[in-house]
């Protein structure tokens, strides 16, 4: 039996607030020119105080859902990539299914930052390859407004909140193999400290209390070393773009659009010119949505997908870079009418 994963069903969510440079200008010190400068950015969306991850991640998942043309009850599994779960434990998938009405079908939550969506395709696509599952509906969600310290000026401005979700489904084919290609992925735990967010250690467990910075409500906030962390996000994607397209026998030249998480505009152009892409060939999500995190590239793919973009054939690749570090790429070869 020779399965292939498809995208059949995508959405998309984001909290109804927008949070504009010009207004965050207010809260911190910083600018409108001094952050689209640096970062492309002129808005993020934000969560309101009464809704959490679960809860974007829910939405999104209903767009696609819907989009697809099934319900909840033709879902064998249920995959959130989420760095901002709703609690330790229970997983925040187990929340979606909840309040989507499914029951049953495993659901769990996958961890790699910004690259959990590009970690869930490539993990939920070799589940489906060996006939584990049929349908199966991936989310990246994040409340990263909720991870950030909103006085300093060099983390909080990059981040912003939202959902992206996909139906995948697992398909017999016996002429051109369409759907997923495949996916490369990589972890490099020793650059862990260039970006992070530590749990603050109050002190009442046993062991050493820890001095974590933390923001105002007491919760791990973002820290990261840009600098450090653009040079090597930009060398380590321009590799696994090589790979990815040496793996799966294509060339820069097979691939119609880029699908880059989206973390800083200076990235996005430095990924595409080293692929000789143009950039209308490439998503641009940032500047109206900031990093959202794991739900950048569905996001990403809901917009370009939203405009009609796609054509049967064509070759997408999607890549990510995160805090671990982890990054990873995957080609999809685009098949849904």
């Amino acid at each position: 039996m020779n399965l292939h994963t498809h995208i059949v069903g995508i959405g998309g969510y984001l909290p109804e607030r927008i949070l504009s440079n010009e207004e965050l200008s207010t809260m911190v010190d910083t600018s409108d020119e001094w952050i689209r400068e640096r970062t492309g950015i002129t808005q993020r969306h934000i969560l309101a105080e009464n809704q959490q991850t679960s809860d974007l991640a829910a939405e999104a998942a209903k767009q696609a859902l819907d989009d697809a043309g099934i319900s909840i009850d033709d879902i064998d599994a249920l995959v959130v990539a989420t760095t901002t779960p709703d609690m330790i434990f229970p997983s925040t998938a187990s929340i979606v299914q909840y309040k989507l009405g499914g029951k049953d079908f495993p659901a769990w939550d996958i961890q790699a930052v910004c690259s959990g969506f590009v970690y869930g395709l490539a993990q939920v696509d070799g589940m489906m390859r060996s006939g584990m599952f049929k349908r199966v509906l991936l989310i990246g969600a994040e409340s990263m407004s909720r991870i950030v310290d909103w006085t300093d000026r060099n983390t909080c401005v990059l981040f912003g909140d939202g959902a992206g979700a996909v139906v995948l489904e697992a398909k017999e084919e016996t002429g051109e193999n369409t759907g997923i290609i495949g996916s490369v992925l990589h972890c490099d735990g020793s650059y862990r400290n260039l970006l992070m967010a530590a749990h603050k250690h109050d002190g009442n467990a046993p062991g050493k209390q820890m001095d974590f910075r933390v923001d105002a409500a007491g919760v791990a906030a973002v820290e990261m070393k840009g600098n450090e962390v653009f040079r090597v996000a930009v060398t380590k994607l321009s590799e696994v773009v090589g790979e990815v397209l040496e793996k799966y026998e294509m060339s820069k030249m097979d691939v119609d659009w880029l699908i880059p998480h989206q973390a800083n505009i200076r990235i996005l152009k430095a990924t595409a010119k080293k692929m000789q892409m143009s950039e209308d060939r490439m998503a641009i999500t940032v500047n109206q949505h900031a990093n959202t995190s794991s739900a950048s590239v569905p996001l990403a793919l809901n917009h370009l997908y939203r405009q009609g973009k796609f054509e049967v054939g064509q070759v997408l690749l999607l890549e990510a870079f995160a805090g671990g570090f982890a990054w990873g790429a995957n080609l999809v070869r685009w098949s849904k009418q």
